[in-house]
């Protein structure tokens, strides 16, 4: 079924956001995350990220895991955010809260995508966290993604609510 194009476009303004913070060992690390109500379902996620970790002999470049996850505490030193958003209790990589990994470039990671596995309603008061190393897709129940490096509370935007 073809969407008409008025159908797709999503909000200018984002409906929430999360303020990223970095651990203990990466308090350069920050950023954040705008989320974007679609009209015919799901949420865009933009995401901004500075003060990666990274080795600095080339390439420069690394991939980071970034999921949602249960609980909307970003205590340092993230070991309150619970396990990965999962209402359908699936296995991974089938959680909800599963995303595309991020692309850092010198510390710098900026990514945009589209999810339909949840509506913004359902991650609002849980947390990002953006993860030391690549998932990798099979290992469970998260991906092997090493260390919380960045955790932010996924809050809505009161100058433009859900």
């Amino acid at each position: 079924m073809r969407r008409k194009e008025e159908d797709m476009k999503h909000s200018s303004y984002p409906k929430a956001y999360a303020k990223i913070i970095g651990n203990a060992d990466n308090p350069l690390l920050h950023g954040m995350a705008y989320f974007y109500p679609v009209p015919f379902g799901g949420v865009l996620i933009e995401t901004e990220v500075y003060g990666l970790p990274y080795e600095d002999i080339p390439p420069y470049s690394q991939f980071y895991g970034m999921h949602i996850h249960e609980t909307g505490n970003c205590t340092l030193p993230f070991n309150q955010t619970g396990e990965h958003y999962n209402p359908g209790k699936l296995p991974h990589p089938k959680h909800a809260g599963d995303l595309l990994p991020l692309l850092g470039n010198g510390g710098y990671a900026y990514s945009i995508f589209y999810t339909d596995r949840f509506e913004l309603k359902d991650i609002l008061e849980r947390c990002l966290v953006i993860h030391s190393a690549p998932d990798d897709f099979t290992t469970q129940p998260s991906g092997n993604s090493g260390t919380k490096i960045g955790c932010g509370v996924i809050t809505e935007n009161i100058l433009y609510p859900a």
